[in-house]
């Protein structure tokens, strides 16, 4: 049994110029071609075209389809395949939406948005280390957790990461010992402001490996010069780190 490109066309709902559109590019063509030049499409071709509108009404592009059609991929796979591709596309629509929101926000508020606050996620900058050192979900969590705040929320954790970094600079500057009451009530507050983070494991209670991302952090700030900046100088990482260190040794 054989149709003919119009009757084909019209059972599936499509236009002859797609069939010959498809056909032209490989991906159906037809089961014989008669001696005055129609296309005639059999039961094998029919099941083809069957495939390929599926997969084109579940989104999926024309080479994409050509490819599962060409490797013998299962169905199942080339939706999965789309489905990762769909979820990246979805991400990078998601955080343009919240770009913008946020700078809709500033207008509102008569304040100039920050580039970094309406471009970068939390972790964006430090994402392969973040996930080396604490895995994909801290970094997916944490950057979810980011992108869902208000620019003006965003602000204020900015504002109080600052005052911490400012506290911990005064304390060197004073020239008090890491192991002192002061640095301690410091390194607790730094804890505390790392629990705030969802994804860590001092969000997560996790007290095994909280002491160690505390220690890590203390290492990475000394180790780090975009770190050691933040702290003024090699000095003031040293301060911060031992300080932390001593406070994950005796406190947590």
């Amino acid at each position: 049994m054989e149709w003919t490109i119009q009757e084909l066309a019209a059972k599936a709902g499509i236009t002859s110029r797609t069939l010959r559109h498809y056909d032209g590019i490989g991906l159906l063509v037809p089961s014989r071609v008669g001696a005055n030049g129609y296309r005639f499409y059999g039961p094998a071709a029919v099941a083809r075209l069957q495939r390929i509108l599926l997969m084109r009404r579940l989104g999926m592009g024309l080479p994409a389809i050509a490819e599962v059609l060409a490797d013998e991929v299962d169905e199942r796979e080339g939706l999965l395949a789309h489905i990762t591709a769909l979820e990246a596309e979805r991400d990078r629509i998601e955080q343009r939406i919240r770009a913008v929101r946020h700078t809709l926000d500033a207008m509102l508020a008569r304040a100039e948005p920050s580039m970094d606050v309406m471009l970068e996620g939390f972790n964006d900058r430090y994402k392969d280390e973040v996930i080396s050192r604490w895995g994909e979900h801290a970094f997916r969590v944490s950057n979810d957790w980011w992108h869902g705040k208000t620019l003006e929320q965003q602000r204020a954790w900015k504002r109080d990461t600052e005052d911490l970094v400012a506290a911990w600079v005064a304390a060197v500057k004073d020239e008090v010992s890491p192991v002192s009451e002061r640095a301690q009530v410091l390194a607790a507050r730094h804890v505390r402001w790392l629990s705030r983070i969802p994804g860590t494991p001092t969000a997560e209670g996790d007290r095994k490996r909280s002491i160690a991302m505390v220690k890590g952090l203390g290492n990475m700030y000394v180790d780090d010069p975009r770190f050691t900046a933040m702290y003024e100088n090699a000095e003031g990482a040293v301060f911060v780190r031992d300080a932390l260190h001593e406070y994950a040794r005796t406190r947590m």
